[in-house]
């Protein structure tokens, strides 16, 4: 039997799973990773790649000690993580990023989280020159990708310590620690760092927002230079070096697969699978084509909204068309909201009722979610009403409180609640979480309307991550879009299992000859491995009365409406200014 480990390195920790052929889980464990936050500058999330890296280590050592496997068994590996900016000196070694007299230096806080919002005046000015970069992020870059970032950094850190410096999107950087190759993947660069599809880096915009130096290194820093770029789970270097091996507790050389961004491992691990539908298994085999109607959603932290197709599709407010990230010739679309299960928390922790809440939670030897569901349906019979939707018919709430990713594009968004009273109990709370699950969902609508509306054809939702494990808001999810919602096997092992795939896909391109292989046999391939490895999921489809249909469709509007009023209060509000 031959097994491979998927990494993936979320917002707040690191996860290694081993698993086998057939993406059965043998054994997983999970380490929390450092965050730095700024107590007087909201906009700061800062990491390090040591403690990562670190943490990494201990979860894939502790996976081999439980499942008493051999390392020798392990015959491939590959990694995921979210798109954040890890700097480091052509040594490896890692680059503070600290604004202030450190900056430039080498120490551990060398990561700019995608969560980082600092670079909004660097965006800005990226998003004024109209480059054609602009055309393969919706129209508009966001402060969240990587190049904004790297300008900031340019603007704040001495020339002679920002020219030693190398900028990667986290999951390369990880294949560069594990390979000491720094071949970048295309997934990274395509997606996060401004590199264009069919044509590769743009002298003329890094010139223009004053990153000329990138250009006349031949953009040494950021890698993929003359479009040198591995598509996903291609064999990076010559696998695992001496050190990576000993760190990890594996063996030298072991093939490596290039890497690829959380979302997309979630898309990976979740979009070639079957679902049981009461219990039943479907027939169908699902076909390469399929994945063009399958939207896959990575909830987290943030979510994002990832789905391929044939040719690329043009969406204003949606990253993309991004061609090439994980199949040779199909294109990817991104959408996101860049807080939803921290959205989630936020509402929560921040109520007066919160810690009465705690309390209940311990007293029943629950959880906190439980007793928020148990609390909701408890008012729904006591108000004679027939849906929670019906119990907070009058409430809404719009949810971009850190600014929206899609399908706006405007970072300068912000939330609106309509419907408070003077009540701080703990129902107040019960009310307040499912009017965000609503928000999330009714955003989630927003986002696939506008990819279909623009020539995709989703039909179906196929989800990853935590959220994935709340079945109410999953109900909610299928009820609001009107489509199913298939949950995988293990919610929180789909995205590593993603990044397994990719491991296996290495190995066995390694042992075929992946230079000898055509780009129709590198898919087949791929393929192959998703739909053997990816486990059978459940199905939840719509399932909404008359009355919750009308009050879902009515709630859509006003939620179409918030972002009307609030652009028109803005423009208000800056015309009074002048």
């Amino acid at each position: 039997m031959s097994y491979y480990i998927g990494v993936d390195v979320g917002t707040g920790s690191a996860r290694a799973v081993l698993v086998d052929d057939h993406g059965k889980t043998i054994v997983s464990h999970t380490k929390e990773t450092t965050t730095w936050r700024d107590h007087d500058d909201h906009r700061i999330f800062e990491q390090s790649t040591n403690n990562i890296w670190d943490s990494i280590s201990s979860c894939i050592k502790k996976c081999l000690a439980e499942s008493k496997i051999s390392p020798s068994s392990v015959k491939g590996l590959s990694f995921d993580a979210t798109c954040s900016l890890a700097v480091s000196d052509f040594n490896g070694d890692p680059v503070i990023v600290t604004k202030g007299k450190n900056i430039g230096q080498n120490g551990d806080r060398n990561v700019i989280l995608w969560a980082d919002h600092r670079a909004e005046k660097e965006a800005e000015l990226i998003n004024s020159t109209g480059s054609v970069v602009l055309d393969y992020v919706g129209g508009t870059m966001s402060l969240e990708m990587e190049i904004p970032k790297t300008l900031w950094l340019k603007n704040h850190m001495e020339p002679s310590l920002f020219s030693r410096c190398q900028f990667f999107d986290l999951p390369d950087f990880l294949t560069y620690r594990a390979t000491k190759d720094s071949t970048r993947s295309c997934c990274s660069v395509t997606c996060k760092c401004s590199f264009v599809p069919k044509s590769g880096w743009q002298a003329d915009f890094f010139e223009k927002i004053g990153l000329e130096e990138l250009v006349k290194t031949n953009y040494k820093q950021l890698g993929a230079a003359n479009g040198e770029v591995l598509t996903a789970g291609k064999p990076v270097g010559n696998g695992l070096s001496k050190q990576a091996a000993e760190e990890l507790g594996l063996v030298e050389g072991t093939p490596v697969g290039s890497a690829v961004i959380d979302a997309y491992a979630g898309w990976l691990g979740t979009v070639a699978g079957r679902y049981k539908d009461n219990g039943i298994l479907s027939d169908a085999i699902p076909s390469i084509d399929e994945s063009r109607h399958r939207l896959a959603a990575c909830a987290g932290t943030s979510t994002c909204h990832i789905v391929q197709s044939r040719e690329g599709v043009f969406v204003n407010g949606v990253w993309g068309p991004y061609k090439d990230p994980v199949f040779q010739g199909w294109w990817m679309n991104e959408g996101g909201q860049s807080s939803t299960g921290q959205l989630i928390d936020f509402m929560i922790k921040t109520h007066p009722a919160y810690p009465r809440l705690q309390k209940i939670a311990e007293e029943h030897k629950s959880n906190i979610f439980s007793v928020l569901q148990d609390l909701l349906q408890k008012m729904k019979e006591e108000n004679g009403v027939e849906s929670l939707t019906e119990l907070t018919k009058d409430m809404h709430f719009y949810p971009d409180l850190h600014g929206n990713r899609s399908p706006i594009a405007d970072p300068r968004m912000r939330g609106s609640f309509v419907g408070l009273t003077l009540d701080d109990g703990l129902n107040d709370l019960a009310r307040k979480y499912n009017v965000t699950l609503e928000a999330i969902a009714l955003q989630t609508r927003h986002i696939v309307d506008e990819m279909n509306a623009k020539g995709h054809s989703i039909t179906s939702i196929y989800m990853s991550g935590s959220q994935a494990k709340n079945i109410p808001m999953m109900q909610l999810f299928a009820d609001t879009c009107g489509m199913p919602v298939v949950l995988p096997f293990d919610e929180g092992a789909a995205v590593p299992l993603g990044a397994a795939m990719l491991g296996r896909f290495a190995a066995e391109a390694a042992k075929k000859g992946v230079n000898t292989m055509n780009e129709e046999q590198q898919g087949e391939l791929l393929w192959y491995i998703m739909v053997e490895m990816t486990p059978p999921g459940t199905i939840v489809k719509p399932a909404t009365s008359g009355r919750e249909k009308k009050l879902i469709e009515a709630k859509y509007k006003i939620f179409r409406e918030a972002i009307d009023i609030q652009y028109r209060w803005r423009k208000q509000i800056e015309e009074a200014m002048k």
